[in-house]
């Protein structure tokens, strides 16, 4: 192993781990009965082990699966197609007040999910976005652009000025500059950054409980709520679809997160 390389690798390997343990948990637990969770001692393996959980999740939660894979791309493109060029006009462009911009994205981060989430019904039922893709998905980029814009602007900003000066005198304007120079240097900041507006979305249950009804569509962190009675909870129908719809996010996270490291670690040195 190359010394330079190694806390990168430390890195990678404390992902994966702190990823995997609580998802071998979760498949016990998916595995056992629902009787078996309430002991005071559950069991380390799961032993006589049950798939009516899996079953369950498949048979009725397979189409919110795919509401959820529809609503988390969206997101992915609505945020990257946004805050790239926004980035960029932050970071390399004399844009007049972009201090003040970065600040007010500080402080979008820090209101609370539910002041926007009763702000954005109101907003949404009037334009009959409720029970619809596009609501979602805008209503999530809302999170995710903010955060994006931040991430990217700080790998852009050590981009070499010299780079975008050639491609200014060999005659490119500023979007040509933008695709062939900016966007292919900042893979790895563009990977992290659509990776974790990707995982917001997949994971968000405020603005889905908020902006859906479920008469049209719901995505898989409400449909899990369905195992949930008033009086009862089917806890291996739970953990089952808690292990489905952990599987994108943990196979985006091996495969990425060479990129992920790399993209949050950029521009953390100045030559």
């Amino acid at each position: 192993m190359k010394t330079a390389n190694w806390p990168r690798t430390v890195a990678g390997v404390l992902i994966v781990a702190v990823l995997l343990f609580p998802l071998y948990w979760m498949v016990n637990a998916s595995l056992q009965p629902s009787g078996a969770l309430l002991r005071p001692d559950p069991a380390f393996f799961p032993v006589g082990g049950t798939l009516d959980g899996y079953r369950k999740a498949v048979s009725t939660q397979g189409p919110n699966l795919l509401s959820s894979v529809v609503v988390a791309l969206g997101t992915v493109l609505v945020s990257l197609l946004v805050a790239a060029p926004a980035s960029y006009a932050l970071a390399q462009l004399k844009v007049r007040g972009g201090p003040a911009l970065v600040f007010v994205l500080l402080i979008v981060q820090m209101i609370p999910g539910i002041v926007m989430a009763n702000a954005l019904y109101t907003v949404f039922s009037n334009l009959g976005l409720i029970d619809n893709y596009l609501g979602l998905v805008l209503a999530d980029s809302t999170a995710t652009i903010p955060f994006a814009i931040l991430l990217l602007r700080a790998f852009m900003i050590s981009v070499p000025k010299e780079l975008t000066e050639a491609s200014r005198v060999d005659g490119a304007g500023y979007w040509r500059t933008f695709a062939s120079i900016i966007l292919p240097v900042s893979r790895n900041a563009l990977v992290t950054a659509g990776l974790f507006s990707f995982l917001f979305a997949w994971a968000d249950f405020l603005f889905a409980v908020t902006l859906t009804t479920g008469q049209s569509f719901e995505p898989i962190t409400v449909g899990i709520y369905r195992f949930v009675g008033n009086q009862s909870a089917d806890w291996n129908g739970i953990m089952a679809t808690a292990v489905l719809a952990a599987i994108p996010a943990a196979v985006l996270l091996v495969v990425a997160q060479r990129y992920v490291v790399a993209g949050l670690t950029s521009g953390a040195v100045k030559d």
